[in-house]
């Protein structure tokens, strides 16, 4: 499929969705701040930055370093089944949408792209999120503990690339973050880096946009292809 003006959309379009789609990181962020004071230290900005976007056990270590908890103490399991139970009830509060983000998602799926959600977060809490979003939007949903390695590694974009049938290149994705950016690049997926809280750094086969609200089908091929797309 091509847009009117002559470069090529891509195969399939895979989704990040904490921050892309919809603006949960300030939810992520009351549970990683409850994580921190129940080992006995602040959420400091820094602390917070490093972890967005992280998939569960580099966010958990993370806390435990800077907290100075010994081998012997973390708990993953436990800690992480606190943070799931928390997040969860903050989820079936509410769920806001980023700019745009449902806008574009109606626009290519008029255009019949197929479109992967790919997201480190876990299937439970992912689930709920999913609800709000709509999965019948979506070819599949990947999610964090679905992949031998979640997000910075290349895992979670090359099982949704599979499963779109397509080539990375020939894929798309949409991100916010570091953590998911680097993952698209290793996986060698074209992406489309739109920030929310941290800056995202250039990169081959790295577009930038402020917002995705008035993104048309035309501009999407277009930074595709400026990404290095086919």
């Amino acid at each position: 499929m091509t847009a009117m003006s002559g470069p090529l959309l891509p195969a399939a379009v895979l989704w990040d969705m904490d921050g892309t789609i919809l603006d949960t990181e300030p939810i992520w962020d009351i549970a990683m701040e409850a994580l921190a004071r129940r080992h006995g230290i602040e959420m400091t900005e820094e602390l917070r930055l490093a972890t967005l976007g992280n998939n569960a056990v580099d966010a958990l270590t993370k806390v435990f370093d800077a907290a100075r908890v010994p081998e012997s103490g973390r708990d993953f399991e436990a800690e992480e089944a606190t943070m799931v139970e928390h997040v969860i009830g903050l989820f079936a509060r509410e769920l806001p949408w980023r700019p745009g983000a449902r806008e574009l998602l109606d626009l290519i799926a008029a255009a019949e792209i197929p479109m992967l959600l790919v997201t480190n977060t876990q299937r439970d809490i992912a689930d709920i999120a999913i609800t709000t979003i709509d999965s019948g939007r979506f070819v599949a949903t990947v999610c964090g503990d679905e992949v031998a390695v979640g997000k910075p590694a290349p895992d979670i974009y090359l099982r949704a690339a599979e499963i779109a049938g397509a080539h990375p290149n020939d894929c798309l994705a949409i991100e916010d973050s570091p953590t998911g950016a680097a993952a698209a690049h290793a996986a060698g997926v074209p992406n489309l880096v739109v920030p929310s809280q941290i800056a995202v750094r250039p990169a081959g086969k790295r577009v930038f946009r402020d917002t995705l609200a008035g993104l048309t089908l035309d501009e999407l091929a277009g930074l595709y292809a400026a990404a290095g797309g086919r």
